[in-house]
């Protein structure tokens, strides 16, 4: 379910969900009550939701969901890049945190890693934004750092499955958590620290 108080907003990501593969948009809201109504009754895997709604906030809504449909798992789409709503959404149960500056494929990406039970926010990205934003690799797994060298060796996924022996599929979720956690909306944007790092005498 979308819940933007912009019609042509809306209108845009759900075109972009309905286009990927397995995704399909279920309902729309402009609004936080009618976002209620709706989530009640097609109690959606996964919400989108703005934090600035017209009669409330996405805070109160997804506080709402957690209650009246608690198997709904929440993913903030804002164009806020603010600490604070940050951290106010992990506190209210949200499961990713994307600026709307993202490409549509990565909100695919996102939504599809939700849906499967996947987390891409928490106390750990708030911690580094908040306290340790010189180190943006500071809440990385051992393999997404391993995965964040191979990106920076301009690696696709593909390559980066075979060198590790994994599935690419493990790949790409890896770099969807990679990308939240360091505060980054494209792999470009990931080659590019990586690269200017290097040269600083970085090694991951």
């Amino acid at each position: 379910m979308i819940v933007d108080d912009h019609e042509i907003v809306r209108r845009g990501i759900t075109e972009v969900v309905e286009r990927a593969d397995g995704l399909t948009v279920v309902a729309e809201a402009g609004t936080v009550a009618d976002a209620r109504r709706r989530a009640e009754l097609v109690r959606p895997d996964v919400v989108l939701v703005d934090l600035q709604l017209t009669d409330g906030s996405g805070i109160d809504l997804m506080r709402d969901l957690a209650e009246s449909v608690p198997d709904t798992r929440p993913v903030v789409l804002t164009s806020f890049d603010d600490d604070d709503a940050l951290a106010a959404a992990l506190e209210v149960g949200a499961k990713a945190y994307v600026l709307k500056s993202v490409r549509g494929a990565e909100i695919a990406e996102v939504i599809r890693a939700v849906a499967s039970g996947r987390t891409l926010l928490d106390s750990r990205t708030v911690t580094r934004r908040r306290s340790d934003a010189s180190d943006p690799t500071s809440a990385l797994t051992p393999s997404e750092r391993r995965i964040l060298d191979l990106l920076g060796d301009g690696l696709a996924n593909r390559e980066i499955a075979e060198r590790l022996g994994v599935a690419e599929k493990t790949v790409k979720n890896h770099v969807t958590s990679l990308l939240s956690k360091m505060g980054l909306q494209r792999r470009t944007q990931v080659v590019a620290w990586v690269v200017g790092q290097r040269s600083a005498g970085w090694r991951g």
